[in-house]
């Protein structure tokens, strides 16, 4: 038997009033942690809102857990854990108020609503502060509620819309090591829409790239990010004694501050190698690492791959 895939759609297309905000978009998207990427305006939270069913499509059709996203939202809602990207907490309630009406909301029976909210709350690390009324929270801890009320049902199934948004760099951090605990601990599926890549290389593993209302990639994020034919060197001190060494020997190689990037030809990988080593021991410099280059989800959007995602 075939298993059915987290989302699935045909031809689904949205269009706005002079915009179109999807164009005939036909996607699989298979279990794991999922990386929605786009620049703003791509497409990506009118594609989570029509799986949610908060969106009725123009035409096409989509399929999430394998309900139809418009005819069983409801069936969908039960199943699918949603963090919305905007300001959407109400002030005066406290945080485990909140989540506790939203797995009510889920389907929950009271009981059960509650203890699920307080353990979602405690796992995104609120756990002192769930009594407190949410108008008093920091942009890091609204994002942590929007999460435990996302969690609080025990879903199948996450969207979450620009989850770091708005968070100093330790904040987003944070925030990418919880969705990462969630999808392994919990074996839940995470779709996470962002406009930057660095966040989805970081905790994906596979990727969706929208543009424009049209699917430009989808794959896995391994296939993105082969080996190249460099390898990377660093060392503790300067790196440029060390090409001027290589290059006695016929090694090309470029120095900047600690690293040294050589260029390499797979048959001769093991001669390269060694040289490396012989000129690191003979500087003298301890050696940090010394690994094959890989490729990263930014070379895909170089100007000679026609654009970037980020904002």
């Amino acid at each position: 038997m075939i298993p059915t895939p987290l989302i699935r759609t045909a031809a689904l297309t949205k269009h706005y009033p002079g915009v179109v905000a999807l164009d005939a978009v036909d996607l699989i998207v298979e279990p794991g942690i999922v990386g929605l990427v786009g620049p703003n305006g791509a497409g990506k939270s009118t594609l989570i809102k029509i799986l949610l069913g908060l969106l009725t499509p123009t035409s096409g059709t989509a399929t999430v857990l394998g309900f139809d996203a418009g005819r069983e939202s409801l069936r969908v809602r039960e199943l699918v854990g949603y963090a919305p990207e905007h300001e959407c907490l109400p002030a005066d309630l406290s945080a485990v108020d909140f989540v506790v009406h939203m797995a009510r909301m889920s389907g929950l029976p009271a009981a059960a609503a509650r203890e699920r909210g307080d353990a979602a709350l405690r796992y995104v690390g609120l756990a002192e502060e769930r009594y407190r009324r949410i108008q008093g929270y920091s942009t890091g801890m609204k994002q942590r509620v929007k999460l435990a009320q996302a969690l609080a049902h025990d879903p199948k199934l996450l969207l979450l819309d620009e989850p770091a948004n708005g968070l100093d760099p330790e904040g987003r951090e944070e925030m990418l090591a919880l969705i990462e605990r969630i999808g392994h601990e919990f074996s839940i599926s995470i779709v996470m829409s962002s406009h930057l890549l660095s966040e989805i290389e970081r905790v994906c593993d596979s990727l969706i790239v929208i543009e424009q209302g049209r699917l430009v990639r989808a794959g896995q994020i391994a296939d993105f990010t082969g080996a190249t034919h460099l390898l990377v060197v660093e060392v503790d001190g300067a790196a440029d004694p060390i090409a001027r060494r290589l290059a006695t020997v016929g090694v090309e190689a470029k120095a900047a501050g600690r690293l040294l990037e050589v260029s390499v030809d797979p048959a001769e990988a093991t001669l390269v190698h060694d040289a490396i080593v012989a000129a690191v021991a003979e500087e003298g410099v301890p050696l940090v690492r010394l690994e094959q280059g890989r490729h990263t989800l930014a070379d895909l959007f170089s100007p000679a791959e026609g654009g970037a995602p980020a904002a």
